[in-house]
């Protein structure tokens, strides 16, 4: 299968083997049908000399996942000086060395159960941390710049059109799509963007987050702690996830589909700039994860 590449960095590659394999079954005639899935594979993560975590992942760009982990638990500072990250694939082992000696023993005993997807988790001191971020800045959206972006990332070649099962994050400035990473749990889909971020020295400050998933509480403290203001999502809101962005003064859009989207927090970064009568709906032939239909609304 070939795919036009678009002009933003889409990982991973849907035509990647490693990423999806056919399977052969039956379909609801009992008809012979075959179709592609996603491959799942374990990732352990250690922080220099400590083991911190076994994720689930599609296996791509293991160091920007382990990165991005590190940075969204707190167990990785956006100063701190990384000297390697060290991935063996046949052991499926990630290591991140930094110049600073880390401790993490205690710290991960405190853990919060999340809603992200295959378990989430956050530590402890992640929400004492939170809590002194505010959110401020210059940082604007335009109606004209939403529109253009759900078409643009709804359009590029991606694994979720070739074998489902997964999830999309989308890291943007203005209208523009900078870097597109997918993975089966959302939460490992932020960290590659935290990751590339952080390898990548980007400012947070103007950028916009888009997600195919729901806006958790977990979704809105990832962002927040990667000092982005802005983020949205194809997908619904928790109550949780609302009140910690306007705790944080994270604007907070949902159910953004071609022109229609619902604003539950920091709508005073949106400028209206497009008039929803004048701009076309999203084509239902990329509908994605998330997608209703215009009565859900």
């Amino acid at each position: 299968m070939t795919h036009a590449r678009p002009e933003f960095i889409v990982a991973p590659d849907p035509d990647d083997p490693r990423l999806s394999s056919a399977v052969t079954g039956i379909d609801q005639n009992g008809a012979p049908v075959e179709t592609r899935v996603v491959t799942e594979r374990p990732l352990t993560l250690y922080l220099n000399a400590q083991e911190v975590v076994t994720m689930m992942t599609i296996g791509d760009h293991p160091d920007l996942l382990a990165l991005g982990y590190l940075l969204n638990q707190n167990m990785l500072r956006p100063d701190d000086v990384v000297t390697a990250v060290d991935y063996d694939e046949d052991l499926e082992v990630v290591v991140v060395r930094t110049e600073r000696s880390t401790d993490y023993e205690e710290k991960m005993k405190k853990r919060v159960r999340t809603s992200g997807c295959a378990q989430g988790t956050v530590f402890g001191d992640v929400m004492a941390s939170f809590e002194d971020v505010s959110l401020g800045g210059d940082a604007v959206l335009r109606t004209s710049w939403l529109a253009s972006l759900t078409k643009k990332i709804n359009t590029a070649p991606s694994l979720y059109l070739t074998a489902g099962a997964i999830h999309g994050c989308v890291l943007c400035e203005e209208d523009r799509p900078l870097v597109y990473m997918e993975d089966v749990g959302r939460h490992n889909a932020v960290d590659k963007i935290a990751g590339w971020m952080f390898r990548e020295k980007v400012d947070p400050a103007n950028k916009i987050f888009y997600t195919t998933g729901r806006l958790t509480s977990e979704m809105v403290i990832k962002t927040v702690m990667m000092r982005v203001p802005i983020l949205v999502s194809r997908s619904g809101f928790t109550a949780w996830g609302v009140e910690l962005a306007r705790q944080a003064g994270l604007t907070l859009i949902g159910r953004a589909r071609g022109r229609r989207f619902v604003a539950l927090s920091g709508a005073d970064r949106i400028v209206f700039d497009l008039d929803p009568a004048e701009s076309d709906d999203e084509d239902a032939r990329h509908r994605r994860k998330g997608a209703r239909e215009e009565g859900d609304l």
